[in-house]
Protein backbone atom coordinates (compact mmCIF):
# COMPACT_ATOMS: atom_id res chain seq x y z
CA UNK A 1 0.00 0.00 0.00
CA UNK A 2 1.10 3.45 -0.83
CA UNK A 3 0.77 4.84 2.58
CA UNK A 4 2.80 2.40 4.24
CA UNK A 5 5.66 3.75 1.66
CA UNK A 6 5.29 6.76 3.01
CA UNK A 7 5.15 6.26 6.62
CA UNK A 8 8.53 3.54 6.51
CA UNK A 9 9.84 6.61 4.91
CA UNK A 10 8.89 9.04 8.16
CA UNK A 11 10.27 5.77 10.14
CA UNK A 12 13.50 5.53 8.19
CA UNK A 13 14.30 9.37 8.64
CA UNK A 14 13.46 8.92 12.82
CA UNK A 15 15.57 5.49 12.99
CA UNK A 16 18.78 7.76 10.90
CA UNK A 17 18.33 10.26 12.74
CA UNK A 18 18.86 8.55 16.04
CA UNK A 19 22.30 6.83 14.56
CA UNK A 20 23.54 10.16 13.28
CA UNK A 21 22.78 11.85 16.92
CA UNK A 22 21.26 14.72 15.18
CA UNK A 23 18.40 14.78 17.35
CA UNK A 24 15.66 13.22 18.50
CA UNK A 25 13.85 9.67 17.18
CA UNK A 26 11.36 11.54 14.84
CA UNK A 27 10.92 11.84 11.19
CA UNK A 28 8.08 13.26 8.75
CA UNK A 29 7.74 13.46 5.42
CA UNK A 30 4.79 15.36 3.09
CA UNK A 31 3.45 13.96 0.17
CA UNK A 32 1.25 15.42 -2.59
CA UNK A 33 -0.47 13.79 -5.52
CA UNK A 34 1.67 10.55 -4.48
CA UNK A 35 5.18 12.17 -4.54
CA UNK A 36 7.07 12.68 -1.12
CA UNK A 37 8.10 16.97 -1.98
CA UNK A 38 9.47 17.59 1.27
CA UNK A 39 11.22 15.66 4.17
CA UNK A 40 12.43 16.75 7.58
CA UNK A 41 14.01 15.13 10.71
CA UNK A 42 14.18 16.78 14.21
CA UNK A 43 17.32 18.69 14.99
CA UNK A 44 16.56 20.49 18.11
CA UNK A 45 19.57 19.55 19.78
CA UNK A 46 21.79 19.81 16.52
CA UNK A 47 20.48 23.46 15.59
CA UNK A 48 20.10 24.33 19.29
CA UNK A 49 16.28 25.14 18.40
CA UNK A 50 13.26 23.82 20.32
CA UNK A 51 11.01 24.55 16.89
CA UNK A 52 13.27 22.16 14.85
CA UNK A 53 10.84 19.52 14.90
CA UNK A 54 10.37 16.90 12.16
CA UNK A 55 7.03 17.79 11.27
CA UNK A 56 7.87 21.88 11.83
CA UNK A 57 11.11 21.21 9.59
CA UNK A 58 8.82 18.25 6.64
CA UNK A 59 6.00 21.49 6.62
CA UNK A 60 8.62 24.52 6.09
CA UNK A 61 10.24 22.75 3.30
CA UNK A 62 7.23 21.58 1.30
CA UNK A 63 5.56 25.02 1.52
CA UNK A 64 9.14 26.20 0.07
CA UNK A 65 8.71 23.66 -2.97
CA UNK A 66 5.10 24.97 -3.25
CA UNK A 67 5.67 28.22 -3.02
CA UNK A 68 2.49 28.47 -0.42
CA UNK A 69 2.16 29.13 3.22
CA UNK A 70 -0.18 26.27 3.05
CA UNK A 71 -0.31 22.84 2.10
CA UNK A 72 -3.30 22.44 0.28
CA UNK A 73 -4.31 18.48 -1.14
CA UNK A 74 -0.83 17.37 0.84
CA UNK A 75 -0.63 14.55 3.59
CA UNK A 76 1.85 14.71 6.31
CA UNK A 77 3.06 11.06 7.40
CA UNK A 78 5.05 11.56 10.83
CA UNK A 79 6.95 8.40 12.92
CA UNK A 80 5.06 9.68 16.05
CA UNK A 81 1.95 11.45 17.13
CA UNK A 82 2.65 15.44 16.85
CA UNK A 83 3.38 17.65 20.05
CA UNK A 84 1.13 20.31 20.96
CA UNK A 85 3.43 22.67 18.97
CA UNK A 86 3.39 20.69 15.95
CA UNK A 87 -0.08 20.24 15.84
CA UNK A 88 -0.83 23.78 15.96
CA UNK A 89 1.24 24.39 12.65
CA UNK A 90 0.02 21.14 10.74
CA UNK A 91 -3.60 22.96 11.67
CA UNK A 92 -1.82 26.45 10.38
CA UNK A 93 -0.53 24.50 6.93
CA UNK A 94 -3.86 22.68 6.62
CA UNK A 95 -2.89 19.71 5.16
CA UNK A 96 -5.64 17.16 4.23
CA UNK A 97 -4.70 14.27 6.25
CA UNK A 98 -2.09 13.45 8.91
CA UNK A 99 -0.73 10.08 9.85
CA UNK A 100 1.44 9.08 12.18
CA UNK A 101 3.60 5.50 13.87
CA UNK A 102 4.15 5.78 17.25
CA UNK A 103 1.93 7.27 19.90
CA UNK A 104 2.17 10.95 22.34
CA UNK A 105 2.48 7.84 25.07
CA UNK A 106 4.91 6.09 23.47
CA UNK A 107 7.27 9.40 23.26
CA UNK A 108 6.27 9.71 26.70
CA UNK A 109 7.72 6.59 27.91
CA UNK A 110 11.11 7.44 26.46
CA UNK A 111 11.51 10.95 27.90
CA UNK A 112 9.28 13.15 25.18
CA UNK A 113 6.42 13.70 27.19
CA UNK A 114 3.94 17.21 26.39
CA UNK A 115 1.23 16.30 28.47
CA UNK A 116 1.94 19.16 30.81
CA UNK A 117 1.48 21.34 28.03
CA UNK A 118 -1.96 19.93 27.22
CA UNK A 119 -3.18 20.37 30.97
CA UNK A 120 -1.33 24.33 30.78
CA UNK A 121 -3.73 24.76 27.94
CA UNK A 122 -6.86 24.35 29.35
CA UNK A 123 -6.06 26.49 32.39
CA UNK A 124 -6.83 30.06 32.69
CA UNK A 125 -4.00 32.05 32.05
CA UNK A 126 -3.78 33.40 35.41
CA UNK A 127 -3.30 29.90 36.80
CA UNK A 128 -0.50 28.69 34.57
CA UNK A 129 3.17 27.86 35.53
CA UNK A 130 4.39 30.41 32.50
CA UNK A 131 3.54 33.85 33.62
CA UNK A 132 1.43 35.60 30.44
CA UNK A 133 0.00 39.02 30.74
CA UNK A 134 -1.16 41.14 28.20
CA UNK A 135 0.94 44.79 28.08
CA UNK A 136 -0.18 47.63 25.99
CA UNK A 137 1.29 50.40 24.85
CA UNK A 138 1.04 53.26 22.26
CA UNK A 139 -0.37 52.33 18.95
CA UNK A 140 0.07 48.43 19.58
CA UNK A 141 -3.05 48.24 17.75
CA UNK A 142 -1.61 50.27 14.53
CA UNK A 143 -0.07 46.49 12.95
CA UNK A 144 -3.96 45.15 13.16
CA UNK A 145 -5.59 48.35 11.90
CA UNK A 146 -2.78 48.31 9.30
CA UNK A 147 -3.40 45.04 7.97
CA UNK A 148 -7.36 45.43 7.89
CA UNK A 149 -7.04 48.47 5.78
CA UNK A 150 -4.25 46.66 3.88
CA UNK A 151 -5.53 45.86 -0.05
CA UNK A 152 -2.01 43.61 -0.58
CA UNK A 153 -2.51 41.46 1.93
CA UNK A 154 -2.71 38.10 1.61
CA UNK A 155 -5.60 36.09 3.77
CA UNK A 156 -4.99 32.75 5.47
Amino acid sequence: MEREKFMKEAVHLAKMNVSLNGGGPFGAVVVKEGKIIAAGQNQVTASCDPTAHAEIRAIRAACEVLRHQQLDGCEIYTSCEPCPMCLGAIYWARPKAVYYACTKDQAAAIGFDDHFIYTELVLPKEERRLSMKQLIVNDSDIPFARWEASTKKLRY
